[in-house]
């Protein structure tokens, strides 16, 4: 079965053209990394398969679910860890996760709750507001969160973002991890290192356009940096 699969999908914002008839299919276990300037479409795709966003035109399946139709069935498979951490600033730490543990309707939420902030290191902050947390924290608050109900689906978007040293190595154990116990991760980055150390899968995504995909096994960093700089060419990196 496919985890992820998508089939022409089209995203329009008026006049812009995000999203040009992608089509993509991840199976399950596989770890997919999307590489791509700024402006290519990589959150807007990320942002759909998530539910957070609606195609204009063609479909997405997760774990052979419709998205369009069942999204709330479709958010039990999946865990999203973007540039917005979804936490609740007013809330302590512990309070986040159990809302997010009632949202997830997990059953033993007290054990769950400990179990996940200690393994992100804020065990001891559990009482803490999040108002006063540092970025790096927030971030390893919500890596807790999107892994809390253990999904079968992992979408990073952009995960290293802030991280501090100890949070990216925490964070990239994590992914080595799930990958491990054969769970779906898909990867948006710019760091063409890491994704290519993560992933064993990669696609080039340009103006909305999936141009390239392939397997990691056989590609060194440089032959891929060479690809990817032949492949996006001058493509503007703003915005």
């Amino acid at each position: 079965m496919n985890a992820i699969e998508l089939h022409n999908v089209t995203r329009r914002f008026g006049h812009l053209t995000a999203l040009r008839g992608v089509t993509l299919s991840i199976p399950e276990g596989q770890t997919f990394a999307l590489f791509g300037p700024n402006g290519a479409g990589k959150s807007t795709l990320l942002r759909i398969i998530a539910t957070l966003g609606r195609p204009s035109s063609g479909t997405v399946r997760i774990r052979d679910i419709d998205v369009r139709e069942s999204p709330e069935q479709v958010r039990a498979h999946i865990g999203l860890i973007s540039h917005q951490t979804l936490l609740y600033d007013d809330l302590t730490a512990r309070e986040n996760l159990t809302f997010y543990a009632k949202m997830y309707g997990l059953k033993n939420i007290s054990h769950d709750v400990d179990e996940a902030l200690s393994t992100v290191g804020l065990l001891d902050r559990y009482n803490d507001r999040v108002r006063g947390f540092s970025r790096g924290m927030k971030q390893r608050l919500a890596i807790a969160r999107a892994t809390l109900h253990q999904p079968e689906i992992l979408l990073l978007d952009e995960p290293f973002t802030g991280l501090d040293t100890a949070a990216r190595s925490l964070l990239a154990n994590m992914i080595y991890n799930l990958r491990s116990k054969g769970r779906t991760i898909l990867l948006v980055t710019h760091d063409l290192a890491q994704g290519l150390a993560l992933a064993n899968h990669f696609g080039i995504l340009r103006l909305g356009e999936l141009i390239y995909k392939s397997t990691t096994e056989a590609i060194t960093e440089t032959e891929l940096r060479t690809l990817y700089e032949n492949r996006v060419g001058n493509v503007a990196q703003s915005s």
